[in-house]
């Protein structure tokens, strides 16, 4: 079985992938993750994100088991994963490593913006997960906070949401909800209550297709 988790920022669609992964015995990819390794290393080596040599070469050095999980989630690091991520010659190359990781036959779970859409348009459930800006910057806000990082919430609400007009306007797999996804607006919801959910979403597919 494949899930295919996509959706904004901060919108928790990490968090319910993981969860999905655990409450369904499966491997779990976060892609997001990918590009935001491609930018650190690319940061690190003196370039920019949007120099797309820097990218291309930073991308086909990526080694998904190396990747520094505390590092990437810093807020230079999410600025420049959706700088690097508007490089067709970037996705092309990270794209075989997740089309890679979901011919698993054991199956697998996949976040990130264009899994329902490009990476696994075949899979067996779609999810696209959404919050109100302001919720997520919140969130963002809370997580970074935590990491001893400072930023005010209008600089922050303003580069989500100039990370999502780069996501939903970029020409190669922009970020939109594959036609048969299922909405899960997370707004309102606990992590508990998100999770829920989901498994809710997943179970009625699997009973559909006599799973």
């Amino acid at each position: 079985m494949i899930i295919a988790v996509d959706g904004l920022t901060a919108s928790g669609k990490g968090t319910v992938a993981k969860r999905l992964a655990a409450r369904y015995g499966l491997r779990r990819l976060d892609t997001g993750a990918l590009y935001r390794a491609v930018g650190l290393a690319v940061l690190d080596a003196g370039g920019a994100p949007d120099d797309e040599a820097a990218a291309v070469a930073a991308a086909e050095a990526l080694d998904l088991e190396a990747i520094d999980e505390n590092r990437i989630r810093s807020a230079a690091a999410g600025m420049s994963a959706s700088k690097v991520a508007v490089i067709p010659a970037v996705r092309a190359v990270l794209r075989k490593a997740q089309r890679a990781f979901a011919a698993d036959p054991a199956g697998a779970v996949l976040d990130g913006r264009d899994i329902g859409t490009v990476i696994c348009p075949d899979a067996d459930v779609k999810l696209f997960v959404t919050a109100s800006l302001a919720e997520r910057t919140r969130r963002r806000l809370t997580e970074l906070d935590a990491r001893g990082e400072t930023v005010s919430f209008a600089d922050l609400e303003r580069q989500i949401a100039e990370r999502d007009q780069r996501d939903m306007s970029r020409v190669d797999s922009p970020l939109r909800p594959a036609s048969d996804a299922h909405l899960l607006d997370t707004t309102d919801l606990s992590i508990e209550a998100a999770a829920e959910a989901a498994y809710r979403i997943v179970d009625a597919a699997l009973a559909r297709s006599g799973a």
